[in-house]
């Protein structure tokens, strides 16, 4: 089940509104889906669409894959939007295909909390991608503790939304259970004085956990890059489908 800020029409609707039009984040992704000459590409964990309409943009063959049906909503009305395969479920719902690159951005490769889960998606990526083909995600480096910025304090904005007014964001740190962190999304709604709050739990992995859990896998793990837009904050891992043995 998707976190209510995804899965909430009207926290979904105005979700992009509080991140930068450019997007930095996603660069690296779109460099690598060019730099591994990938044709066809599952974003899993794809949300409003952002990246999976710029790689179409591209002329990729793209599925966009999310459990929140609000998010996907957003998404359908991108530019590009037409050219992408949305589907509303997990990687466990995709049919049975083959892709040249997987991603999973921003913090979809922490929401699994349970390490069944997380090796489970793990095994069903590696299923699903073409031999030599690759699984690209970031983590955040434990170590770094970003959590320690998730307070009203760090995290406090205001936008000003034509035919919706001014909201109020902010985060809030509940607990901190290592390697579980769980924290508060609030947003205020200045035109009707709606409240809404959505929870989210993350699972901090070391690297070397995450390495293991590819081995495990099968997936061979090709590089491990800085996230440019956080740099030494995080691991981007990209992990290979062995090639077929001749």
């Amino acid at each position: 089940m998707a976190d209510r800020i995804f899965e909430e029409q009207r926290l979904a609707d105005v979700y992009d509104l509080f991140d930068s039009a450019e997007r930095p984040d996603l660069a690296p992704y779109i460099a690598m889906a060019e730099e591994f000459n990938a044709h066809t590409v599952i974003d899993l964990g794809c949300g409003t669409g952002n990246l999976a309409c710029r790689l179409a943009a591209l002329g990729k063959e793209v599925i966009g894959v999310d459990p929140a049906a609000a998010s996907l909503k957003v998404a359908n009305r991108k530019t590009y939007a037409d050219q992408v395969n949305w589907i509303h479920g997990t990687v466990a719902t995709l049919p049975s295909l083959q892709t040249d690159l997987i991603t999973m951005t921003g913090n979809v490769a922490q929401v699994f909390v349970t390490d069944d889960e997380w090796l489970s998606t793990l095994i069903k990526c590696r299923n699903i991608i073409s031999p030599g083909g690759r699984l690209v995600f970031e983590v955040r480096d434990p170590e770094k503790e970003a959590w320690k910025n998730w307070n009203r304090e760090q995290t406090y904005k205001v936008i000003e939304v034509p035919e919706i007014g001014k909201i109020e964001r902010w985060h809030d740190l509940l607990d901190v259970q290592l390697p579980l962190v769980t924290f508060r999304h609030t947003f205020v709604f200045h035109n009707d004085g709606q409240v809404l709050t959505s929870e989210s739990t993350l699972k901090f992995r070391s690297k070397s956990e995450i390495m293991d859990s590819l081995f495990k896998a099968n997936l061979l793990v090709e590089d491990i890059r800085d996230a440019p837009d956080r740099p030494g904050l995080e691991f981007v891992f990209i992990a290979r489908s062995p090639e077929l043995s001749k």
